[in-house]
């Protein structure tokens, strides 16, 4: 029998070389080929054989496949059963990431404490010890006769003990820390990640069990391994927020039983992740009053409306090229929007510096707030204030143009409930937005008639 060879393996598209390469030559990509012992031949048949076996050994005709009747379980936190679709589905498997003490641990033994009430839920860690993990169940006060606890990282050990449990809910912590016998390399290869992964699908498929898997990213913020392993779960969430500040924002990239729009909002504190029922509050909580260059925009995450504070600061420079930064939204849509009011307005944005942020960490991606950063940069290079009763929703076109968004009606309510009396909309969608009490809708057809919503900045601020 041949020995082992070290191969290298792209970890995008999976192609092998016997060398390295600096460029992958089947997908492209740079400095993705990854140095791996590759198994000898026989070990690794027998072992794909073994997990890939799923019992169905004949294709069926279509007109006799069945509609499969998915049963959700509440999780215990609304933000994430929000994002999930609705709850964890019976037979799904989940792959969870974020950044290291982000709070992925902390959420997971969190919704333990629920699913444990109604399901056989076995937790696999394999970078704590179970005093570790006693010590954080003391402090999030999490309990639970059907609650399993298993420290191992040998997959073969890992799914002895799932057939002789047989929980109802799987949670490995993580999968990078996670190996088979049958593969040579080294915990958190290609090789093994994939291996391990197929193991628990596997489960998951044949035998009806929940499986969230928590994955490592790597230095560029991506999930850590193979691209492949994004393609096989069925949800793919997103743990993201800075360590240093307390809210958190789960976000879901994939999801094969809902929207990839949701989003859930939580705040790390002493107990545990606290669910922020409505973040808007939280971002609007020390929003300055009566300050130049500071608008409020309202924007939809699912069907979730988030009304958030856009800053800009317009500053004159002494260099050439003049400086742009921009936090939370689409750089080149900024540039956009500076070459509109300057062509348009005939404002001298090419002899300023401009800085534009998003407070709260947030990330505005579609076009409806694009009257908002209008008035924010507009206000800023005047220094005009715009009124802290006003929200300002709808896109800008290349001609000045103030063009139709979607949702207009939810996000004025979302506005009036905040307290804003005054909604910038389009003139486009002033017929299909009913009238909604304590605001008033203020429709414009182009950029000329913002101008008319700024006053002069108060002398004894």
């Amino acid at each position: 029998m041949k020995g082992s060879k070290t191969v290298y393996i792209c970890s995008e598209c999976g192609h092998q070389s016997p060398k390295w390469l600096g460029k992958c030559p089947r997908c492209e990509s740079w400095n993705t080929l990854i140095e791996e012992v590759q198994a000898p031949a026989c070990a690794s048949v027998s072992a794909h054989s073994t997990v890939l076996r799923s019992g169905e050994e004949q294709a069926s005709p279509f007109s006799d496949l069945k509609m499969p009747e998915y049963i959700r379980c509440g999780t215990g936190l609304s933000e994430l059963d929000r994002v999930l679709g609705g709850g964890l589905v019976t037979g799904s498997v989940v792959l969870l990431s974020g950044e290291p003490g982000i709070g992925k641990s902390t959420l997971l033994l969190q919704i333990c404490d629920t699913l444990s009430t109604k399901k056989t839920v076995l937790y696999v860690s394999g970078e704590e010890s179970k005093g570790q993990l006693k010590l954080r169940a003391d402090r999030l006060r999490v309990g639970g006769d059907r609650l399993y606890i298993l420290t191992e990282t040998n997959l073969e050990r890992i799914l002895s003990e799932v057939k002789r449990l047989s929980p109802d809910v799987i949670i490995a912590d993580s999968v990078q820390t996670m190996y088979s016998e049958q593969i040579s390399s080294a915990p958190g290869s290609i090789a093994n990640v994939k291996e391990v992964a197929l193991a628990f699908i596997s489960k998951a498929k044949s035998e009806g069990i929940s499986v969230i898997l928590v994955g490592h990213v790597n230095k560029e913020g991506g999930i850590a391994g193979p691209k492949v392993l994004e393609h096989m779960v069925d949800a793919v969430l997103s743990f993201e927020g800075d360590r240093r500040q307390s809210y958190r924002i789960i976000r879901a990239g994939k999801n094969r039983f809902g929207s990839t729009n949701e989003i859930g909002v939580f705040e790390m504190t002493d107990t545990g992740l606290a669910q922020v029922p409505n973040p808007s509050e939280m971002l609007l909580a020390d929003r300055p009053a009566d300050a130049s260059g500071s608008c409020a925009v309202c924007t939809m995450e699912g069907t979730r409306p988030l009304v958030a504070e856009l800053q800009a600061l317009v500053t004159p420079t002494a260099f050439p090229a003049p400086r742009r930064t921009v936090n939370g939204m689409d750089y080149n849509r900024t540039y956009l929007i500076l070459a509109v009011l300057e062509k348009r307005l005939g404002l001298k944005f090419s002899t300023h510096d401009v800085y534009l942020n998003v407070i709260g960490g947030m990330s505005i991606e579609e076009p409806a707030s694009d009257l908002g950063v209008a008035l924010a940069l507009i206000s800023s290079l005047t220094d005009r204030v715009v009124p802290d009763d006003l929200i300002a929703i709808g896109e800008l076109g290349l001609a000045g143009e103030c063009r139709g968004v979607v949702n207009v009606e939810q996000r004025v309510r979302e506005a009036a409930r905040l307290g804003f009396t005054k909604a910038i909309i389009p003139k486009h969608n002033l017929p299909s937005c009913a009238e909604i009490p304590n605001i008033e809708l203020c429709p414009v057809k182009n950029v000329y008639e913002l101008l008319k919503f700024l006053k002069p900045v108060k002398e004894d601020r």
